[in-house]
């Protein structure tokens, strides 16, 4: 069920997309912190501001998990941290503060996977694990790919940054499309909604801030224009 593959066909295609143009990007605004400043048009984008709210799964009845299931919540698990780190070492590097907004985010997307991890007493892939590190291979890997490349400048790691969310994207309509259980249909759809959230911040950044339009490496141009309008 991993659609790690599609992160390494990103990651080729990154290098090939073409900065011209301007997309119109929408401005999502939250009092997250503004710590290492940055223009206005930047600071407070791309953080839950338009997600569906945390769901709480505890009055949700308990469902026996299917083996496409549990691989799928303990999938989200990594790729959720994956965003989060990434997005925390792009800040560093590059200062651009749709970064630290979005990595908070995320931090509370993984929150709702471990809750879902807990409820059903599954073994937690990320428990003990610092900012980059991952104990599965392909998903270090992948960490270490994105980094570099998102390290070569702001617009970049942009970049980068708009392509973890369609990965999230696609990821999560398969995996709907596989569940029937509630627990996992709720946090799964807030999961998307934060995921399409981000990816209009990035977006938004790169088209109203450098005057980059950003080209989609894994949705279709139907299902990319249909989220960033």
């Amino acid at each position: 069920m991993k659609k790690v593959g599609f992160l390494i066909i990103g990651l080729l295609l990154l290098a090939a997309v073409a900065a011209s143009g301007c997309i119109a990007g929408e401005t999502e605004t939250s009092p997250t912190s503004t710590a290492r400043g940055g223009p206005p048009e930047d600071r407070g984008q791309g953080s839950s501001s338009g997600e569906l709210g945390m769901p709480d799964i505890s009055v949700l009845p308990y469902q026996e998990l299917s083996e496409d299931e549990i691989d799928a919540i303990l999938y989200m698990a990594e790729e959720e941290k994956l965003a989060r780190d990434v997005y925390l070492t792009l800040f560093n590097e590059t200062g651009v503060q749709v970064f630290d907004n979005i990595a908070r985010s995320e931090q509370t997307h993984m929150d709702m996977v471990v809750e879902l991890i807990e409820k059903y007493n599954l073994t937690n892939p990320i428990e003990g694990l610092g900012v980059g590190e991952f104990r599965s291979k392909e998903m270090q890997n992948l960490y270490d790919d994105l980094v570099s490349k998102g390290s070569v400048g702001e617009v970049e790691a942009l970049k980068v940054g708009a392509l973890v969310e369609e990965i999230d994207i696609k990821d999560l309509q398969e995996y709907l499309r596989r569940t029937d259980n509630e627990d996992v249909k709720a946090v799964f759809e807030s999961l998307m909604s934060g995921s399409k959230s981000h990816l209009r911040a990035f977006t938004g950044v790169l088209s109203n801030r450098y005057g980059v339009a950003y080209s989609p490496q894994v949705l279709s141009g139907d299902e990319y224009q249909a989220i960033v309008g």
